[in-house]
């Protein structure tokens, strides 16, 4: 998991792990409210004992953002039971507005082994969510547990982000058949197919429409190796002209991609247009740069990664396994 770390903040809120119970030296717990509260298990300790402990130790009416850590005490099974834990008490978390499954980085769990499930009872069960991320993988290992989402309607969700190293094609399609007017930010890591990541640029058609989502400002389609295929679809995809800033980094976007922003429709009215971690040529990049103007757009083309310009299979995504 190249880069990512655990966040310090998360929903404008300090992020705080919870002291287990008995642990030595610990000060007393904060106002429920006053942090994003970060749970993480430990090896004597499961998942379900944690929980427990957490919500007779914490207020949690006045919780307003969470974050679950490491949920495995040995090795990772699936997500389910985190996903059954969060909808079983969601009565008990009126307050709560950010959720975050799951903040484990590689030196915890690498993406691909982070056996995620179906979250959809989450979004059901928290109908106040206003943000949620959510990190992992598809079906990495082919054993029936992976990540899933059932197209839902939340009239409350205004940031959605799907950081994986392969996001089923199923989930891309749940996303843009859901309901959710007042989503303004939107940011799939879409992966490859070795670890599941099989959504191709149709599955993508309802996201560019601009039909799904009129709130939208923000739009995410990264981290692709199919990136050249998506920029020729964005280059004419409608939903551009309602936003303020768009995100094709991540993935092997080259020459091919960056001619066709070129010369699709306008892409002056954006604050941002990040295409990080790009294999396009200087020359085609500086045109892309010049033609928004630097002084009044914020124009993240640089980071060129390392590869054989003359060998398309050295392309690599930001983030796999």
């Amino acid at each position: 998991m190249t880069d990512i770390k655990h966040p310090e903040t998360f929903h404008g809120l300090p992020v705080l792990t919870l002291p287990g119970p008995g642990a030595q030296g610990s000060d007393p717990l904060p106002a429920a409210d006053s942090v994003a509260w970060r749970l993480e298990s430990a090896w004597h300790l499961t998942f379900a004992e944690l929980w427990r402990y957490f919500v007779g130790a914490v207020d949690t009416t006045k919780v307003r953002a969470l974050l679950i850590g490491p949920w495995g005490r040995e090795d990772y099974g699936s997500f389910a039971p985190v996903v059954e834990a969060l909808a079983a008490h969601a009565d008990r978390f009126p307050a709560l507005k950010a959720l975050f499954l799951a903040d484990v980085v590689s030196e915890e769990c690498e993406l691909s082994w982070l056996e995620m499930a179906d979250i959809t009872p989450v979004l059901e069960a928290f109908g106040s969510l206003e943000e949620l991320t959510v990190r992992g993988c598809g079906d990495a290992f082919d054993d029936g547990t992976k990540l899933g989402l059932r197209p839902v309607r939340h009239t409350s969700l205004k940031r959605l982000r799907f950081e994986s190293g392969g996001l089923p094609s199923e989930v891309v399609r749940a996303v843009g058949a859901s309901e959710l007017p007042a989503l303004e930010h939107l940011e799939l890591w879409l992966g490859v197919p070795e670890f599941g990541g099989d959504a191709g640029v149709e599955d993508l058609a309802p996201l560019l429409s601009g039909a799904s989502f009129p709130a939208l400002r923000h739009l995410g389609l990264q981290n692709s190796e199919i990136q050249d295929e998506i920029a020729a679809a964005v280059a004419s995809a409608p939903v551009v002209a309602q936003l303020e800033s768009l995100c094709l980094a991540m993935g092997t976007l080259g020459d091919e991609g960056v001619e066709a922003l070129l010369s699709g429709q306008p892409l002056t009215h954006l604050t941002s247009l990040d295409l990080h971690h790009h294999f396009a040529g200087e020359a085609l990049v500086d045109r892309l740069r010049n033609l928004l103007g630097p002084d009044r757009v914020n124009c993240e083309v640089g980071e060129v990664a390392y590869w054989d310009p003359d060998d398309d299979e050295f392309r690599y995504v930001a983030v796999s396994e």
